[in-house]
């Protein structure tokens, strides 16, 4: 069996969404990937947005944690090759540290990743060591770094900050509340890296901020030992596969993409927004994005919605989640009410709400296997078709999408976290 690999860690946690918890990490990893460093960036649970902003801060691909969805094994595994390559590894939390199951506290005490707590001190002042405290203190077995301050009116601020906390916890800086610095965002979070024409200049804004703060603080080596090796039989050897990827389709797991590669498929991307044709491909793969904010070019590519309904008739494998089923519906609604006609594969529309419709993981059944993933959405379905199967929430939330299935064609709401079944994936995209 290999050795241990150690490297440089750190999960970044907070006290509740909201408080900065992409823009410290990606503040960190701009800092430290600039001065030479090798950066390797993952965040904790089922999250795309969040992702795009981090692989433009560290320059390297950024990939998904979580005890139940993606699975311990392979947490270890992909924290292990990370280790072999990078000299920092940076882990985004999620939510509140301690919130959920598996909660971002769940990671580190597993994985024995030190935490640094990040808290929006902009409304506070002593007070914020009792926070930090708090943060360390709540679960004895967890490895506890430092604390860093989001949101800091002044340098006197920070002084106030970080003389509030107790001896045994360091002080990794303060970033200032500046628009300069703010990510900004939409109904489904951060908006995407590749729409922010000024992203770099806000990382490195984060960056300079943090640097004047506390400089380019290191945190101790963590041990990451050798995980079992997993090998995959080519099963899709020789299959292309055309994966929708533009700013309308762009919520992909780069797991999934490194495992449809593993299983000897052929990638191949092109944009339902822009290309006039399919390329030469045996199956398609729709992942989630935003299809409601570009209506109109969706519904006007009529060459795309041709060659899309002719694959199908044609019997080939079609995978479809979330956004990506909303393509093939007869119609979508907007926020503002304007609809658009679309592929019309699955008889049914869909609305988009103001509020969050359902969040929660996911795991279905299907012919092929179980498989795992998570759904997110605003928006409401009606479909008259019978579903296939629906998911459960294994933490017990009334949530159950449904999956559809119309010959060589599956879609649900759910964002599949393929490698949770290398084989089943393999049966729904194989011609």
């Amino acid at each position: 069996m290999a050795e241990p690999r150690h490297c440089p860690a750190l999960l970044i946690a907070a006290p509740a969404s909201g408080q900065g918890k992409t823009t410290v990490t990606a503040a960190l990893a701009r800092l430290h990937s600039r001065a030479g460093k090798r950066v390797r960036v993952f965040k904790c649970g089922p999250d795309f947005l969040d992702p795009m902003i981090l692989a433009r801060a560290s320059g390297a691909p950024v990939y998904q944690l979580d005890l139940w969805m993606v699975g311990e094994e392979q947490t270890r595994q992909l924290l292990w090759q990370a280790a072999g390559e990078a000299d920092l590894i940076l882990i985004e939390g999620v939510m509140g540290l301690f919130d959920g199951s598996p909660s971002a506290a769940d990671l580190a005490r597993r994985l024995q990743v030190p935490v640094l707590g990040v808290i929006d001190a902009g409304a506070m002042a002593q007070t914020f060591g009792a926070m930090a405290y708090g943060l360390a203190h709540f679960q004895h077995s967890l490895p506890f770094a430092g604390v860093l301050a989001n949101r800091t009116g002044s340098e006197r601020h920070n002084g106030i900050l970080r003389d509030s906390l107790p001896p045994s916890i360091r002080w990794f800086g303060g970033l200032p509340r500046s628009a300069a610095l703010e990510l900004p965002r939409r109904h489904l979070g951060l908006i995407q890296a590749e729409e922010l024409a000024d992203l770099d200049s806000r990382l490195d804004a984060a960056a300079d901020a943090l640097l004047a703060s506390a400089g380019a603080l290191l945190p101790d080596p963590v041990a990451f030992a050798a995980p079992q090796e997993q090998a995959f039989e080519p099963l899709l050897k020789g299959v292309r596969i055309g994966v929708a990827r533009d700013t309308s389709f762009a919520f992909l797991y780069q797991a999934n993409l490194d495992l449809l590669r593993a299983l000897g498929a052929e990638l191949v991307f092109f944009s339902p927004l822009a290309d006039q044709a399919l390329p030469e491909v045996h199956s398609l793969y729709l992942p989630g994005g935003y299809p409601e904010l570009h209506l109109d070019r969706l519904q006007g590519n009529r060459s795309m919605l041709a060659a899309i309904r002719a694959h199908h008739a044609a019997g080939k494998p079609i995978l479809a989640e979330c956004g990506g089923m909303l393509y093939l519906l007869e119609a979508l609604t907007d926020k503002q009410g304007e609809s658009a006609e679309l592929l019309g594969l699955l008889p049914g529309r869909a609305v988009m709400q103001p509020r969050l419709a359902a969040l929660a993981l996911q795991q279905v059944e299907l012919p092929e296997g179980s498989l795992r993933g998570h759904t997110y959405h605003h928006s409401v379905l009606d479909c008259a078709q019978a579903p296939l199967a629906r998911g459960v929430c294994p933490n017990g939330k009334p949530v159950a999408e449904a999956v559809f299935r119309d010959g060589r064609l599956t879609a649900s709401y759910i964002h599949f976290y393929l490698p949770s079944n290398p084989s089943a994936t393999a049966e729904l995209l194989l011609p």
